[in-house]
């Protein structure tokens, strides 16, 4: 069975960034997470990762159809 909340480290290695931009995308509210335990860990559910991955494809679709993105020239 797979965990249902996971670790920034563990969202920061899904998404191939460092764990601070993981924590940069929790404390934007980018991407939805829960503090648990005494020390206030933060967690993510792991339908809210595959949900932000999901907004991130449609947001670049749109930037490439607009064709706003400067590294397509």
């Amino acid at each position: 069975m797979a965990a249902r909340f996971l670790p920034l480290a563990d969202v920061a290695e899904t998404l191939a960034i460092s764990s601070a931009q993981a924590y940069a995308l929790v404390r934007t509210g980018e991407l939805r997470a829960i503090k648990v335990g005494g020390r206030g860990q933060w967690r993510v559910e792991d339908t809210e990762l595959e949900d932000y991955i999901q907004r991130m494809y449609a947001q670049t679709r749109e930037i490439v159809l607009a064709g706003e993105d400067p590294a397509l020239g």
